[in-house]
């Protein structure tokens, strides 16, 4: 019996998380399938919907939407699908259509190769819900599975994002390993050039569109040959100069696994916390070296600003001078005057922070005209320099066995406090849990249990928040004895330099501090430690041997 009373809307779906068997589930072959079905039964096919390369775990697709749309504008008043799993793979959502929306608007579900039609009454639909139950389980198990498979890759060092980075690009061998980009990664290098001289993102950002460089956004859609269609300046941002000098990738590292999705339900992504990315070393050819690479970190961790004078006199020792006692940053302090001829001049001298902000109360001024102190810096820069170039290994072993005595030490003093904590962790465990029986007994009022588990949770929260940092320390004590090589190696170019400047500086050094003035024979003096990258205040080890064999020999 031919029933032309009947409007259908025929819907194909296919994505990646389908099974694919073939032709016979493609897009193509689902909508053959059901227009024949269609003109068997003489009713009226009023249009097509399809969603490919959409997963079914939720709804948001827009061919099911205009379909669901159309129903409700009642355009449609019979729904067509191959089975059950095209129309979706999420339980509960699908219930809410089939089982309520669907009714209420008098529209017709069908199902084909399930056998499903909500219009009889034959209990066929009885098992719709446990067919439904079962694609979302396979949609469940799917995910799981090419996750396991995404992260196995991922841990093995293998390219798994869909852009390689900035400078990279994929290698036509194999598509999983990235390869030099030889027409960005200049740009790359001249952007970790920029920052470990001390500029900051926003003027790096800056020069770089003054030159007119292209963004790697702009770049990609004009390598593609295609119309950018963001809607956005176009320019270079301080986010993204921070986002390359802060990626790995451009020391031979594959960091993946940053994001994920919240389920398999949801496309949502989110961050998730360092300690679960995946870090592969080694996995590719650098574009920055090592050496490179820790300056800008340095001077990450010292939240160096240069903010300009009205002059535009900019310090190059901004960031790196803290006062010995406090330990508060010095700022830069400049005074400006006229010599007898005319001439502008200038005193520029660092004074401490913290003196500055709240006065004598707090720490006194401990100040330094920055003309001496670039002196005298650039005196010890060019003495290490001399005694790494005149016997690396002998100052190098000195410099160890002084680190190996002072990590000893504090190592000692963390393992300890780690010990204790975690002790007294299982210990405040155990007392909770004899709470707990003591309260079920009856041997203490309840009063008095809620009181001592609030102490005790709060107790275990407190050193349980402890652990982390403390396990972190133990670690960093225990790591690599190569920085005394490394620095020297780094230290002995600079035997014969004349002058400073910021990358020197960010180079070679990770703090300097100024103790306070006093008067010695008349003249103002005050003391000054310099601690080098990798080894620290180098003065403690060359005292242990007698420092002046070292300058005779030189």
């Amino acid at each position: 019996m031919i029933d032309k009373t009947y409007n259908v809307g025929i819907y194909c779906r296919l994505s990646n998380d389908d099974e694919r068997d073939g032709e016979s589930v493609s897009i193509e072959n689902q909508k053959l399938l059901l227009q024949n079905y269609v003109r068997q039964r003489g009713w009226n096919e009023v249009d097509v919907y399809i969603d490919d390369g959409y997963s079914g775990t939720n709804f948001n697709r827009p061919g099911v939407q205009r379909l669901i749309e159309d129903a409700k504008a009642k355009r449609i008043n019979l729904i067509l699908v191959k089975d059950l799993s095209r129309f979706g793979r999420n339980y509960i959502e699908f219930g809410q259509y089939t089982d309520y929306l669907f009714p209420s608007i008098g529209c017709r579900f069908i199902a084909l190769n399930n056998g499903i039609d909500t219009q009889n009454q034959d209990g066929s639909t009885d098992v719709m819900c446990f067919l439904n139950l079962f694609n979302e389980f396979y949609s469940r198990d799917t995910s799981k599975k090419v996750k396991a498979v995404k992260k196995a890759c991922a841990e093995s060092g293998k390219f798994m994002g869909t852009y390689p980075a900035y400078g990279y690009k994929r290698d036509p061998v194999d598509k999983h390993h990235l390869v030099i980009d030889e027409d960005t990664a200049p740009t790359v290098r001249r952007i970790f050039a920029m920052r470990a001289s001390g500029m900051g993102f926003h003027a790096i950002a800056a020069a770089l569109n003054e030159e007119g460089v292209q963004p790697p956004g702009v770049l990609y859609y004009q390598r593609k040959g295609q119309n950018d269609p963001r809607r956005v300046n176009h320019k270079w941002a301080d986010t993204t100069v921070k986002s390359i000098i802060r990626n790995e990738v451009y020391i031979g590292n594959m960091v993946q696994g940053k994001t994920g999705t919240m389920s398999y339900k949801s496309r949502k992504l989110i961050g998730k916390p360092e300690d679960e990315w995946i870090r592969v070393e080694g996995t590719h050819e650098a574009i920055i070296s090592r050496s490179v690479w820790d300056t800008v970190v340095s001077i990450d961790k010292k939240h160096v600003r240069k903010n300009a004078t009205s002059d535009g006199y900019k310090s190059i020792f901004t960031g790196l001078v803290y006062c010995a006692d406090c330990g508060f940053k010095m700022r830069n302090h400049t005074e400006k005057f006229t010599y007898k001829d005319g001439r502008p001049g200038r005193y520029s001298s660092f004074i401490c922070g913290n003196y500055a902000r709240s006065g004598k109360s707090a720490c006194t001024v401990h100040t330094i005209y920055e003309h001496v102190l670039e002196q005298l810096i650039l005196a010890d820069i060019r003495e290490k320099a001399r005694l790494a170039e005149h016997d690396p290994e002998r100052l190098a072993q000195q410099i160890v066995q002084l680190k190996e005595k002072e990590s000893r030490t504090r190592l000692s003093s963390y393992e300890q406090e780690l010990r204790t904590v975690t002790a007294r962790i299982s210990e405040l465990e155990h007392l909770m849990q004899n709470l707990y029986e003591d309260k079920c007994t009856g041997t203490i009022p309840q009063t008095v249990f809620q009181t001592l588990m609030r102490k005790y949770e709060a107790e275990r929260a407190e050193k349980t928040e402890q652990l982390p940092e403390l396990e972190r320390k133990v670690k960093d004590h225990m790591g690599s004895r190569q920085d005394a090589s490394q620095w020297t190696e780094l230290i002995r170019r600079y035997t014969e330099i004349t002058e400073l400047d910021e990358t020197i500086l960010f180079e070679l050094v990770d703090r300097i501090e100024v103790g306070d003035t006093r008067k010695e024979r008349g003249l103002r003096v005050c003391d000054i430690k310099v601690y080098y990258r990798y080894v620290g205040n180098v003065d403690d080890a060359l005292k242990q041997e007698g420092r002046g064999q070292y300058e005779e020999a030189v």
